[in-house]
């Protein structure tokens, strides 16, 4: 039993490791904002929109390296943003499938919480629902696990025991709630940004609508 336990504690340790080597740290003048995930091996960075409220931003690379960063999009419905470093070869963080989730399974949330660089809380998922009572924004989507989220956590990925992106963890809804932005949605957010940085224009962008291409 003690070596199986062993061999567990090793294999998620060796999971964390890998996700920390996409997890970077959001800062502006020095203060900490909040956490971001390296979404592409170009410099593109995912996090929350309400950790870069302010424009004049730096990312600190899980290797110590702080660059600037400018501001790609921002969609404050979703509470999404995407940033963008001039650095390139960055490992980039696999993104999950939630439809196949399954409430009661294991799943980390990674960040920097009270300054504390990539430290690691866990729990199980609840469920991923629009019906949470007290949750932010009526009928957005969420993931819903069991487990703390504390500032400097937003924007942190919510993965699962293979290093995948579940989530973009983003509040707390109650004393063992934390909630996260679903990578179908980060999916889709990805995708609407890619389409208005080409050469088509995208009728919700004609429209007005999000997201934000700044």
């Amino acid at each position: 039993m003690t070596d199986l336990i062993q061999q567990l504690n090793d294999e998620m340790a060796d999971v964390v490791d890998h996700v920390k080597h996409t997890l970077v740290h959001v800062t502006n003048n020095g203060q900490s904002h909040g956490a971001g995930i390296i979404v592409s091996s170009d410099g593109s960075i995912l996090t929350n929109a309400h950790v870069v409220r302010q424009r004049s931003l730096q990312v600190t690379l899980p290797d110590g390296k702080t660059v600037p960063a400018r501001l790609v999009a921002h969609d404050a419905e979703r509470d999404l943003a995407l940033l963008k470093i001039d650095v390139t070869e960055l490992p980039a963080m696999q993104i999950g499938d939630t439809q196949e989730l399954q409430a009661g399974q294991w799943v980390m949330a990674v960040g920097h919480p009270w300054g504390v660089a990539g430290a690691v809380t866990s729990g199980v998922l609840i469920d991923k629902t629009n019906h949470l009572i007290n949750q932010p924004s009526e009928g957005r989507q969420w993931l819903a696990a069991n487990l703390h989220l504390r500032p400097g956590n937003s924007g942190g990925p919510l993965v699962d025991v293979k290093g995948r992106l579940l989530g973009l963890n983003t509040v707390m809804a109650g004393p063992e709630v934390g909630l996260a932005v679903p990578a179908d949605v980060i999916q889709t957010f990805l995708q609407e940004v890619a389409q208005a940085l080409g050469n088509h224009k995208p009728d919700y962008l004609e429209n007005n609508q999000r997201p934000e291409i700044v």
